[in-house]
């Protein structure tokens, strides 16, 4: 795994400053520790940090075709890579490595922009041909790799893995969006392709970016959809099967490494699939890392244990205290941008331990959204039914008045909660389901922003990142619309983004096998009632598990990855939190109105309302705010 960098003159040649490209560099140095190499002629400069997996003698970058006219700096993992050797020196092509970088340059030799649609894996990378002057951005399929950009007023492009390679940039302005703080309020974190600044942004998943020097800048362009297109018919049993073979072969060819590889073992449905998918691939007990909790509340490692028993692993395991919150500060470091996700916490964690013994770790990410493992998903395909009975101009204002009437019960059971769902069923499709995941909900965005930052959003609601994904799925059917909405925006706008940025932070490797793209849209084309049946989530997949797993362990409820922020916020970080949201930062940002926060924090510590997760996001959002004007004078362009 590594880090890319580069500074590109669109216009001319114009020479670049080989020590500026050095700071970019250096501030990605986490990414890959183990090797830096640069690429520089007049108008161009590509950087590239390397953490060394595959073909450790040779596989240095920047790396060229065998007249140089091609360069390539890249991120990531090609699987298929041996295969796609065979198929280039066909064609005529000769290698001088057995590094899956190679790849890259004769690939985009004999197919051009088509060449992403022949790798299998994750990857990010930027390709420089001197022939055609032209530059060419990828991000794979789903979005595991991360690629930032942005268009200088000098006429040069400049690039980055993470968004502090654009941050080290003097050119670089740090003007925020205020679309992207009402997504981010509403999200908890940004999705893509809006960044935090409004001058950067990121490469969206399935998207590459062809720039020809001399030409207007052009737009990102989709090579690969989710296709959700009907499996021909078969037997549950048939599909059962093969599901698994198809598991088992995506962890397979993810296995290949010259270094330590072992994987997460939460004690989840997902992760203990993986493992033990893995354990049957190698002659080797497998590495698995687990985090422990000492509150029975949020602690599945019993349930690792017993995976790793059952697998003969060499099974890792620390103790994390449920006040464990020392990492909230470096948070905003870490990721660039605020992010709310507060799991990111005993991420970070469990990427710090699984360091120790091994730099490539898989991971059981994907699972949920792929094969319906939210609770969301069932309550969205049940609301759709109600929906389905009254048309919205009824349902609005009878199902609108009941929500406003019934009052916010968040200490009662949950089947008394039902404000929440009389809202939704107020509203369309969409509509519901942004209303179920949204951290900080309309009304309350609403009041917590000043008049003149609502008068900047020029009548922008988050919901319209939802819309415009809604306008191109390629499904109408309730389950799969939700599924498809989510693989655009959460799942790499937070899963994929916190772990990313929590196991680079410790130069660790994390692969997904689980979001394998033919994996993916084979199980896209699976009738929804083998997702979601009966109210059960991964329900086909738990059946394809059987004989591997437990059922007492495949069946049980779910737990999730989570703290209990709710008590921290009125006991240890009380008063971190008050210092914090009624502190300077946020008054003289101009984007809040202060009274509304401070009666938020009052009626959460009081116990009368739950608010930890809008409180949380705006702590975040607050040192985020302060990081960033932290950075020294010389490091700063005025907006």
């Amino acid at each position: 795994m590594c880090a890319i960098i580069g500074i590109v003159d669109l216009q001319g040649r114009a020479s670049i400053d080989a020590g500026l490209l050095e700071r970019m560099s250096a501030s990605q140095l986490h990414r890959g520790p183990d090797e830096h190499g640069t690429f520089v002629e007049p108008g161009v400069a590509l950087g590239h940090r390397r953490l060394s997996i595959i073909d450790l003698s040779t596989g240095q970058q920047p790396l060229f075709n065998e007249d140089g006219s091609v360069v390539v700096v890249y991120n990531g993992e090609i699987y298929n890579y041996p295969a796609l050797m065979r198929e280039l020196r066909q064609f005529g092509h000769h290698f001088r490595t057995q590094c899956d970088t190679e790849v890259i340059v004769h690939a985009w030799e004999q197919w051009g922009e088509q060449c992403v649609n022949h790798f299998r894996g994750m990857f990010a990378f930027a390709l420089w041909d001197r022939g055609r002057q032209q530059l060419f951005l990828a991000r794979d399929r789903l979005g595991v790799k991360p690629l930032h950009y942005a268009f200088l007023a000098d006429g040069s492009l400049i690039f980055g893995s993470e968004l502090k390679a654009l941050l080290a940039h003097s050119g670089f302005a740090r003007a925020l969006d205020p679309l992207a703080i009402e997504d981010y309020l509403a999200y908890g974190y940004i999705p893509e392709p809006r960044t935090v600044f409004r001058g950067a942004s990121k490469l969206a998943p399935g998207h590459t970016l062809l720039l020809r020097r001399g030409a207007a800048p052009a737009q990102p362009r989709r090579f690969w959809d989710l296709p959700f297109t009907p499996l021909r018919a078969q037997s549950e049993a048939q599909l059962a099967d093969e599901l698994r073979a198809r598991l088992l072969e995506a962890v397979r060819i993810r296995l290949v490494a010259e270094v330590p590889l072992g994987a997460f073992l939460s004690g989840g449905v997902d992760s203990s699939s993986v493992v033990a998918l893995m354990a049957q691939c190698s002659d080797q007990p497998v590495n698995t890392c687990a985090i422990a909790f000492d509150d029975a509340r949020f602690d599945e490692s019993p349930h690792a244990q017993e995976v790793a028993d059952r697998y003969a692993t060499r099974h890792h395991v620390e103790q994390v205290g449920h006040d464990d919150f020392s990492l909230i500060g470096q948070l905003a470091s870490l990721y660039d941008e605020p992010f709310a996700d507060s799991s990111a916490l005993p991420t970070y964690r469990v990427c710090e331990l699984a360091r120790r013994h091994v730099t490539v770790a898989l991971s059981g990410d994907g699972g949920d959204e792929n094969l319906a493992g939210y609770r969301r998903y069932r309550m969205h395909v049940n609301e759709e039914r109600w929906r389905g009975l009254l048309p919205l101009a009824l349902r609005q204002p009878l199902f609108g008045m009941l929500g406003r009437l019934y009052p916010k019960a968040d200490w009662a059971p949950r089947p008394l909660r039902a404000k929440t769902t009389f809202e939704a069923l107020a509203r369309d499709t969409v509509a519901a389901y942004f209303h179920s995941v949204a951290i900080v909900p309309d009304a309350l965005r609403a009041r917590l922003f000043s008049p003149a930052f609502q008068r900047s959003l020029g009548g922008y609601r988050a919901v319209e990142v939802l819309r415009g994904h809604a306008v191109a799925s390629p499904t109408g059917d309730p389950l799969s619309l939700v599924q498809y909405l989510d693989f655009k925006t959460y799942l790499p706008g937070d899963i994929l983004t916190k772990v990313d940025r929590a196991s680079m932070a410790h130069a660790l490797e994390v692969r997904v096998p689980l979001l394998d793209h033919q994996l993916v849209e084979w199980i896209s084309g699976l009738p929804p009632q083998l997702k979601l049946h009966q109210g059960r989530g991964k329900y086909l997949f738990k059946r394809a598990m059987e004989n591997d797993l437990p059922a007492h362990l495949l069946h049980r409820g779910k737990m999730g990855f989570s703290v209990p922020m709710a008590a921290w916020l009125r006991g240890p970080l009380r008063q971190r939190l008050r210092d914090a949201l009624l502190g300077p930062t946020l008054a003289d940002s101009g984007i809040f109105n202060l009274p509304e926060i401070a009666s938020m924090l009052e009626q959460h510590q009081s116990g009368r309302r739950d608010y930890s997760a809008p409180l949380w996001s705006l702590l975040m959002l607050e040192s985020f705010l302060r990081h960033l004007h932290a950075k020294p004078v010389s490091e700063r362009r005025a907006a």
